[in-house]
């Protein structure tokens, strides 16, 4: 039985929290004396920035938590998905004590931030087929895992990882946290529902997404972490204060009223994936375009480094992959609009006939 006590760090449990002006009183009608704010106004003409933020983001779990259907308790906002990654580690792992477990190749910051807080990293490749190598991931996790990342569609490969094996991962590793982590859930498709709808059925389970993706709102740096009231409690001590600035707030409103233009550039998206996809098949220099269930293509080529730089030289620029575990030779290409894409291909076809030239 999953007991989140349990794996907290000691002090976690006992810790108060830095208790801000905005959690004293939560109105907004007043005058304002308790912050130490500046009541002349800001010095930018773009508007008044002046007053702290609602260190809660109220307004934006109010509107979320029926798009996603949670509970607002069951929602935590962060700056990009990268600060939930790394308050779940400084949360529950001893630094030089305890492990996560991570299935390269894998978004890297998992990694980054277990070195940052001095945790230790138990590494189980994917199978040749991105897929979990089940016996492996289970036989990693051991007393001191504090967490098991998964991430599902997967970066860099783009695929969704069975549901199947992440059940079995939830039902074994009841000492440990397992976070799903959905940045690309989106581009799945329709007939693939969210991690977040398990939420009820296992207490360990922690879901990330982001409004960088689909939504289109990568500048604007915010996350959001899906996991049970308990574990958005304790995500929310230990954050700081005012961690969304209030018009990244503002935005993300303005954006939760725009659900259809999302689903619309969703759609335009996966109409360019398939389109895109099918021209790299056709190019002789392409190994394999492996199958992606999120706005990118992991494609192998024929000296992948030397297409890579020529690329860079015609200014297209893409993610070279070719030194990560699994990806040898390989590319990472975001799929753009029907412009970027045609110059993408009119530079690699030039490449191609280059090459017969020689």
């Amino acid at each position: 039985m999953f007991s989140l006590a349990s794996i907290l760090r000691p002090h976690i449990a006992t810790l108060t929290p830095y208790s801000s002006a905005r959690d004293e009183y939560t109105g907004t009608e007043g005058v304002f004396l308790d912050a130490n704010e500046n009541a002349f106004g800001s010095t930018t003409s773009a508007g008044r920035y002046n007053r702290y933020p609602d260190p809660h983001q109220t307004a934006i779990k109010a509107r979320l938590a029926p798009i996603k259907g949670v509970s607002a308790g069951q929602i935590f906002l962060g700056n990009g998905s990268d600060e939930p990654i790394d308050l779940l580690i400084r949360a529950t792992c001893r630094p030089g004590q305890d492990n996560i477990v991570i299935l390269p190749p894998t978004y890297g910051m998992y990694e980054v931030s277990a070195n940052l807080n001095d945790v230790a990293v138990q590494k189980v490749p994917l199978t040749a087929e991105y897929q979990l190598n089940l016996p492996a991931v289970l036989s990693a996790i051991d007393a001191q895992t504090k967490l098991v990342w998964i991430c599902s569609p997967n970066n860099p490969t783009g695929n969704l990882i069975d549901p199947a094996a992440i059940r079995q991962v939830l039902d074994a590793a009841q000492s440990s946290l397992v976070v799903v982590d959905e940045a690309y859930i989106d581009f799945a498709g329709p007939g693939y529902a969210s991690w977040i709808t398990q939420l009820a059925h296992y207490p360990n389970l922690v879901v990330l997404q982001t409004f960088s993706k689909a939504w289109g709102l990568a500048a604007l740096r915010l996350g959001m972490c899906f996991a049970s009231p308990e574990v958005i409690r304790v995500m929310n001590l230990i954050k700081p204060p005012y961690n969304i600035s209030a018009p990244t707030q503002a935005l993300a409103l303005d954006a939760l009223n725009h659900v259809a233009e999302k689903e619309q550039m969703v759609a335009e998206t996966l109409a360019e994936r398939a389109r895109l996809a099918d021209a790299l098949r056709r190019l002789p220099t392409v190994q394999h375009v492996f199958p992606s269930d999120a706005n990118f293509l992991l494609v192998r080529f024929d000296e992948a480094n030397d297409v890579f730089n020529q690329l860079i030289d015609s200014q297209v620029i893409v993610r070279n992959r070719s030194s990560v575990t699994r990806c040898e030779g390989c590319l990472r290409i975001s799929v753009g609009t029907p412009a970027e894409n045609d110059r993408l291909m009119a530079v690699l076809e030039g490449m191609t006939v280059a090459l017969s030239n020689l």
